[in-house]
């Protein structure tokens, strides 16, 4: 009887293996797929395609030039100081439209992809793995973002401590000096017992300070990572793509997101204070991402098939990370920071009007789904 259970155990365990080497085998296959949408490609121009993809390239790269600069070209001016009213508009109307970069374009983009029918349906159809990767993704970022303001803050403090010691040791130096120059020589047979405090002008930063400039640092960097992973997925789709049709309604709707996105982590990076050199670092690293997407995806174009199951496969996570990593950061470090942090201040006009920006962010980029 042991042996019949053996054998039919093993043969369980031999059938199992098989369906998970057939299913990982067509999973990411990079055979093209045959379907009727892939078949009935009656827009392909590639002439034209080569055109409009050299001035979506020139389009997305200036605005995104444009988004990013303001917040830091202008954050020793009255109108654009991270401080003040016009900033603080601005930065509520990007936060929706990261936001609804998250929900309504990237999540879909995931769901569609690991749910296309050249997928198998087990277990890609039989599991919501767009919004359970995007939830992991959330997770992670929290993780991350935890541990890299304990990681900063800690480094600041040590820093601090250091600068501290120094100032309170040359202090006492010099107050020591400053005593014993100026006080008058002891009369014989008098005994000095006076014991006097060393002047010590040592000027601390509170803990507040401290925490806020070091979450500023974290959520810059963070958010940067979220942008640039979706924007390569955004570049590389438009540039694998031979469809004029396709093409000419990305233009304008990538120009504004990246324009707003742009201006969003511009703020950030202004916020935390970097350097010039780390800051332009940061800027001309984010807008070029999507360009180079382009690029990279138009070399590629004459032998990608974006409907092969590997290719719906690597698009679909990655989709889900950039939608779980933009999802929380928008919520937690722009969304929730701002409005319930009390840093849009006790003007109920400006309140009104940072709610009225949020919504209007969120829902235009939520209507560019239309075209893009």
């Amino acid at each position: 009887m042991s042996f019949v259970e053996d054998t039919n155990s093993m043969y369980l365990l031999a059938h199992q293996w098989r369906l998970f080497t057939e299913t990982a085998s067509a999973s990411f296959s990079s055979s093209p797929c045959k379907t009727d949408e892939s078949s009935s490609d009656t827009c392909r121009d590639d002439f034209s395609v080569l055109h409009l993809k050299l001035a979506a390239i020139a389009a997305i790269l200036i605005f995104g030039i444009v988004g990013v600069s303001i917040p830091l070209a202008g954050r020793k001016r009255r109108l654009l100081r991270t401080d003040g009213p016009g900033f603080v508009l601005a930065k509520a109307l990007a936060a929706g439209v990261i936001l609804a970069t998250g929900f309504v374009h990237m999540l879909h983009d995931a769901q569609s992809a690991l749910t296309n029918v050249c997928l198998p349906a087990v277990p890609w159809r039989k599991f919501p793995f767009a919004g359970f990767v995007a939830m992991l993704a959330a997770l992670a970022t929290l993780v991350a973002d935890f541990a890299f303001t304990q990681f900063y803050e800690n480094k600041h403090r040590a820093e601090t401590s250091g600068v501290k010691a120094d100032a309170v040791a040359l202090a006492a130096d010099r107050s020591a000096s400053l005593i014993i120059s100026v006080a008058p020589g002891p009369e014989e047979g008098e005994v000095i017992n006076e014991e006097r405090e060393p002047l010590v002008p040592v000027h601390s930063h509170g803990g507040d300070q401290v925490s806020t400039h070091v979450r500023h640092v974290v959520v810059s960097q963070i958010l940067e990572l979220g942008i640039v992973s979706h924007s390569v997925i955004i570049g590389l789709s438009l540039g694998v793509s031979r469809s004029p049709c396709t093409i000419k309604p990305l233009i304008a709707a990538l120009a504004f997101h990246q324009f707003f996105e742009g201006f969003a982590l511009g703020g950030c990076i202004s916020q935390a204070q970097f350097t010039n050199l780390k800051s332009s670092l940061m800027a001309s690293f984010f807008a070029i991402t999507t360009p180079a997407g382009i690029a990279i995806g138009t070399g590629i174009a004459t032998f990608y098939n974006a409907l092969s199951p590997r290719a719906l496969v690597i698009e679909g996570l990655l989709d889900s990370v950039s939608a779980g990593i933009l999802i929380y950061m928008a919520l937690v470090d722009l969304i929730a920071a701002d409005f319930l942090g009390g840093k849009i201040g006790s003007s109920l006009r400006l309140q009104i009007a940072s709610y009225v920006a949020l919504f209007t962010g969120a829902l235009s980029m939520s209507s560019l789904a239309i075209w893009a």
